[in-house]
């Protein structure tokens, strides 16, 4: 089994600066630990910045482990809640990623969606800050 984490944050929500933290790890170990920087706007926003986490997480899967079992781990319940089909996309600076997760989700085998307290995703919200700082 695969496990994959993502976080994200936007420094003056919204209207700020937006980055998030990604963390695959699977049997032979760590497969991706990386932040990233997503931009500065009006446009970016904390949901923004999940939705996109979740997207570099399914994208870096989606090549060589489509058919594996995976479990999928967020601190977002609006992205876990959404992703899991309990609530609807609104609209939002996030929806169209949204869409674009979702869409993606369905080209799995086998994806399940987890929520898990902000403390036990501190690996991704450090990556998400160093990103932002760094």
């Amino acid at each position: 089994m695969i496990e994959g984490y993502f976080d994200g944050g936007c420094w003056e929500n919204p209207g700020g600066h937006a980055s998030c933290g990604c963390y695959i790890v699977g049997d032979t170990g760590i497969l991706l630990e990386e932040g990233y920087y997503i931009g500065h706007g009006e446009s970016m926003s904390n949901n923004v910045a999940e939705y996109e986490g979740l997207i570099r997480v399914l994208e870096f899967l989606l090549d060589e482990h489509k058919d594996s079992p995976i479990v999928i781990f967020g601190d977002s319940m609006l992205v876990i809640k959404q992703m899991s089909g309990s609530w609807k996309i609104k609209k939002g600076f996030y929806a169209s990623r949204a869409r674009q997760a979702k869409e993606l989700a369905t080209k799995f085998t086998s994806i399940t969606f987890r929520w898990i307290p902000r403390d036990e995703n501190t690996i991704c919200d450090k990556l998400a800050e160093a990103a932002m700082h760094g």
